[in-house]
């Protein structure tokens, strides 16, 4: 699978030095309040592991199953929401993990959706965020790092339901991804 990558762009140890410091900057936001975390499944999972061990505040965790990709490397623009009901969030402090903020469109759905709940607050964080104009109007709160626009994968980032056990955040050949 490591040949599959054009190059890496985050090795393990840059990715797990960098989760100290969101954890670090996660625990001082959140010092004496409950928080609960809402990972969206299924990229944000190994993210989520390993930022969650290092944040040492009590906390409620959930999961949110959403399509908008469809196994292409496009937001198909439509967000559908897998699950009969959404975690109770009602008088909370969300937090949203996703592992990519791309177009936009998926966290802005979640977001607003939560939103409904009438949560005390709703913060995103993110591992990776695109440089780019978003289909839809989005800001995450908490970000691993800053990418260009590419097809990436690994550390829950996937293409076709493979490479998501890489240990890194790396650029997909071009020539293994099908145009979409």
């Amino acid at each position: 699978m490591f040949e599959d990558l054009e190059r890496v762009l985050f090795d393990e140890a840059t990715i797990l030095r960098r989760l100290d410091e969101i954890a670090a900057q996660i625990s001082a936001d959140y010092q004496s309040q409950e928080l609960t975390v809402i990972a969206v499944l299924n990229g944000s999972l190994i993210f989520m592991a390993d930022l969650l061990r290092r944040i040492p505040l009590p906390l409620k965790l959930d999961c949110l199953s959403v399509a908008s990709y469809r196994g292409g490397t496009r937001s198909s623009g439509e967000v559908v929401f897998k699950q009969l009901a959404l975690p109770d969030v009602a008088g909370r402090h969300i937090l949203i993990l996703d592992d990519i903020l791309d177009s936009g469109v998926t966290l802005a759905a979640i977001s607003e959706k939560l939103r409904t709940e009438k949560p005390l607050s709703v913060k995103v964080c993110v591992l990776l965020r695109k440089r780019k104009i978003r289909l839809r109007r989005v800001e995450a709160d908490y970000i691993g790092f800053d990418i260009e626009d590419e097809f990436v994968v690994g550390y829950g980032l996937d293409y076709m339901e493979q490479y998501r056990n890489l240990r890194c955040v790396g650029v997909l050949r071009t020539d293994l991804v099908a145009s979409a």
